[in-house]
């Protein structure tokens, strides 16, 4: 299975464009079939839609900055993209899951030929990763009055670290660490002040944020 998302769009289109010469052959279904066309649509549009908003957001920083410190280039509002609403309709979430299945029936199947399955593009094709109940478990330890985050890896590429010093700016990005554990290594407090620090967390693969948000873990600094 590709890693990128684009890869995974990519492969889906061409799955569902060339499935069709080998439906009999796999005896798959015409609602597979149509399932199969309707997930590389909308994961299509998806994915467009995703970028175009995102080169948007982009568009807004960089006007917003120019707005606040002065600069050349063009001082006209970004324009918004115009997202198409006429795609097919929305289908349930686990769109690779469900090519992940269909390929593993296909290659499962008595039919089955490394020939057609370099045509489909599925050789070397692997189950996905379940990422979805992924959640950090975190704990701490000190190392000379600094607080050390505990935290195992398991298959997850990285962890992504948030912290909140209790200054009124709530949760901000702390780091991103790809081996346990992790030394917070930020200036105490003064001895005796005694204030609460704030940890949550969350797994990376393949550099995106997978899974779920780990409970928040509550500390006292220089106390």
């Amino acid at each position: 299975m590709p890693k990128t998302d684009t890869g995974k769009v990519e492969l889906l289109e061409h799955v569902a464009s060339t499935l069709p010469k080998y439906q009999s052959i796999f005896q798959i279904s015409n609602e597979d079939m149509e399932t199969v066309k309707s997930d590389a649509v909308n994961l299509r549009h998806a994915h467009t839609s995703h970028h175009q908003v995102q080169n948007y957001a982009h568009h807004w920083t960089a006007y917003k900055n120019q707005l606040l410190d002065g600069g050349g280039g063009d001082v006209s509002w970004p324009v918004a993209p115009v997202i198409d609403p006429h795609i097919s309709p929305t289908v349930t979430p686990g769109v690779i899951a469900r090519l992940s299945s269909l390929v593993a029936r296909i290659k499962a199947h008595k039919n089955y030929t490394t020939a057609i399955g370099q045509d489909l593009h599925i050789i070397g094709a692997e189950i996905v990763l379940d990422t979805a109940s992924w959640k950090p478990a975190l704990s701490v330890k000190y190392i000379a009055g600094h607080p050390v985050i505990v935290w195992s890896k398991g298959k997850a590429g990285a962890i992504e670290i948030w912290a909140d010093r209790s200054d009124g700016n709530g949760f901000s990005f702390f780091t991103i660490n790809t081996e346990p554990d992790t030394s917070d290594n930020t200036p105490l407090p003064a001895t005796g002040t005694g204030i609460n620090w704030k940890y949550k967390a969350i797994y990376r693969l393949h550099d995106e944020q997978v899974g779920q948000w780990s409970d928040v873990l509550s500390i006292l600094a220089g106390g």
